[in-house]
């Protein structure tokens, strides 16, 4: 099998001989060997594991992301960020705990900018509409 890993930005990964590869999604953790059925899921922030043509295990932190299988011979995932290495412990450890605080990061800047957003839309309403009170008060004329 082939597995490719893309980023916006880059291939990260592009193995032939694949034997068989295991990654995680929302109800967990799964695999994929040759042949598989077409399948397509949204892998969460997690180690990919496979196995080269000998055997050996690599692995592959994903921060979240696409993976799809294409007739039992191709294994593709899309991500946002990826890190390849042959150290586990590192990947599993210091790259996860990264990955996830980015994604914190970005939930509390989408927040702070839905915020701001709906504080201008409220002060436009207010603008336009001044003799309305907003969120159900009584009208002042």
């Amino acid at each position: 099998m082939r597995l490719v890993v893309v980023t916006p930005t880059e291939v990260a990964l592009d193995e032939n001989a694949v034997r068989h590869v295991r990654a995680e999604d929302s109800t967990g953790a799964f695999g994929v060997e040759h042949g598989h059925a077409d399948f397509l899921t949204t892998l969460v922030v997690c180690v990919v594991r496979w196995r080269d043509g000998r055997g050996l295990e690599h692995y592959i932190a994903v921060r979240g992301g696409v993976l799809r299988v294409r007739g039992g011979e191709s294994i593709e995932i899309a991500t946002r960020e990826a890190v390849a290495g042959d150290d586990l412990g590192r990947l599993h450890g210091e790259v996860l705990a990264a990955m996830r605080e980015g994604i914190d990061a970005e939930r509390t800047a989408r927040s702070g900018a839905l915020r701001m957003e709906h504080a201008a839309i409220r002060q436009i309403y207010r603008y336009l509409r001044p003799s309305e009170q907003p969120l159900g008060g009584e009208r002042t004329e």
